[in-house]
């Protein structure tokens, strides 16, 4: 028999608030979430993780990679009724095979098993979703330096009005939650405090700028962001983008 649970059910806790980003594995170098929306999911290579940081209900229906064995579990369905259907990656997730739930590997778990570390997680769950690609990314090719995932790098900060400041971080983590974790004050004035999205990729509030001279390993923006702040070509939505190498970003 074969298992399907609806995520929106079972999760009851909601919030329109939702984090998306993308980890690439360790064993291979850092790509980007354009790399993730371009990719082909038609070989097996590991290209990376697709992680999310989502508010329940999840609205994510699931089910058994393989019926009656403990091989994980990938999503068969999104409900619009959940956070997952609202993320800049509805359209990618379908098919996808859960890797992490809470930084816990999944992968080999039986059905009940998942369900379980998603029903006891806490609100929002850090999700992550195994991301195929088949054959060698562009950048790699033409010989971009690219940094593996767990490198030790630093980030330079230039806000006006406070000193600069160097914050020790690594390739993979989240450069919103870096920001934050390190007291630098990504919303600055009431409007951007109380109407911050809370990391959705919605509000464009937490936009730095990315000083590409003074910056290594990162690729090209999203096509996300080139539709959500066109005005700013060098522009980073940081609840959207893992660290990729060191920087310097201005934070206004």
């Amino acid at each position: 028999m074969k298992f399907v649970h609806t995520l929106a059910l079972i999760c009851t806790i909601a919030s329109p608030c939702n984090a998306f980003t993308m980890i690439p594995n360790n064993k291979i170098i850092a790509k980007t979430v354009e790399s993730v929306q371009q990719s082909k999911y038609s070989t097996t290579q590991l290209a990376a993780l697709l992680s999310m940081d989502l508010e329940k209900p999840l609205g994510i229906i699931l089910e058994e990679v393989e019926e009656n064995t403990a091989q994980g579990v990938k999503v068969e369905e999104l409900s619009d009724a959940g956070s997952a259907y609202s993320s800049p990656f509805r359209d990618q997730l379908v098919g996808l095979k859960v890797a992490e739930v809470m930084g816990t590997d999944v992968t080999a778990m039986a059905f009940d098993d998942v369900m379980d570390c998603i029903i006891n997680a806490p609100s929002p769950v850090n999700i992550s979703f195994e991301v195929e690609d088949d054959g060698e990314d562009e950048d790699d090719a033409a010989g971009v330096v690219t940094f593996e995932v767990g490198t030790a790098i630093q980030i330079k900060v230039i806000q006006e009005g406070n000193p600069d400041k160097i914050i020790d971080a690594k390739v993979g983590d989240n450069l919103r939650k870096t920001l934050l974790d390190n007291k630098v004050e990504l919303y600055r004035g009431l409007k951007k405090k109380l109407g911050n999205c809370g990391g959705g990729g919605q509000c464009t509030f937490c936009a730095v700028d990315l000083v590409e001279d003074e910056s290594e390993g990162w690729q090209a923006r999203m096509d996300y962001e080139n539709q959500k702040i066109p005005k700013f070509p060098t522009a980073r939505l940081a609840c959207v983008n893992n660290i990729q190498g060191p920087a310097t970003i201005r934070v206004q």
